[in-house]
């Protein structure tokens, strides 16, 4: 272990308290409103940062982080910015944590080191370097977890928007909204045969009225989910046919000819109710008298 090594962790183990008490007023000027909660909570987590800090650089050098001495470290970043992430922190505002240490770090080297300027510099130096992978680690952890809550969040959202619909005893619809990809697809047909399975349909209706655009890739996309019903036993509808999906389907040259198609879901809902021996029939005298 180096002797600058050394002088880093002797600063914090020398002047731990006004370099906390400083960072934590720097930490409390960022502009963000907090609770008394937050402000406990980043008080805590700052005094465990610098203990974790002055254990790590007493073991490792400060050029790896990626040490063994340095994975309780490791381990708090990773789980501070997941904490912040899913918190509605901003990314600024998470690794300013990291980087207002600076100021009340580098101010304590020189006030212990000031008559020797070589080491000061030197000891300032390794430390900003430190920190600045402390920071851009921290800023990975951060953004790996918004990925993640982005991630979760989107397929929250696709399994939202893929509704199976009871229309009849025995008659399932699945109105579908937005661009269908391989995931939504996937999400789609598990929806449809758990839906089927659960109820016993023997007809389902795929609506593809709020659908913006048919090309070929969602055309395989609606005969792949119109293959696995029928595997179920459940014979598949395709509603929402309009003329230009119709034209474009055309010039793709998809084979929808063993699918029956409709324009609107009420032709679907109508030819499926004669398949299954059914029909909606006037009531004359109530119409006449009107509905009470």
């Amino acid at each position: 272990m180096d002797s600058l090594t050394n002088a880093v962790a002797d600063v914090i183990s020398k002047r731990e308290k006004e370099i906390t008490t400083r960072w934590l007023e720097l930490q409390s000027k960022s502009g963000r409103r907090s609770s008394a909660a937050e402000k406990q909570e980043a008080t805590r987590e700052s005094n465990e940062f610098i203990d974790a800090l002055k254990a790590a650089s007493q073991k490792e050098k400060l050029e790896d982080i990626g040490a063994p001495g340095w994975a309780p470290m490791r381990d708090l970043l990773s789980g501070f910015s997941a904490r912040r992430a899913k918190s509605g922190y901003t990314p600024t505002e998470t690794a300013s944590f990291v980087f207002s240490l600076k100021e009340p770090l580098f101010a304590a080297i020189q006030e212990e080191y000031g008559k020797d300027r070589e080491a000061a510099l030197a000891a300032t130096w390794q430390t900003t370097t430190l920190l600045d992978k402390l920071g851009l680690f921290t800023m990975e952890s951060f953004q790996k977890t918004r990925e993640e809550v982005i991630s979760r969040q989107q397929q929250e959202l696709m399994e939202l928007s893929t509704p199976v619909v009871r229309l009849w005893e025995n008659i399932l619809a699945l109105p579908l909204i937005g661009t269908l990809d391989s995931a939504r697809t996937q999400i789609v047909m598990q929806n449809l045969l758990d839906a089927i399975v659960q109820t016993r349909s023997d007809f389902a209706i795929i609506d593809i009225t709020g659908v913006p655009i048919v090309d070929t890739l969602v055309a395989q996309h609606l005969l792949k989910t119109v293959a696995a019903a029928r595997l179920m036993g459940a014979d598949c509808l395709i509603s929402g046919i309009r003329p230009q999906i119709a034209q474009t389907i055309i010039h793709l040259g998809v084979d929808l000819s063993e699918v029956t198609t409709k324009a609107t879901l009420a032709d679907a809902f109508a030819v499926a109710l004669r398949r299954s021996g059914h029909a909606v029939v006037k009531n004359e005298k109530i119409a006449a008298t009107g509905a009470r």
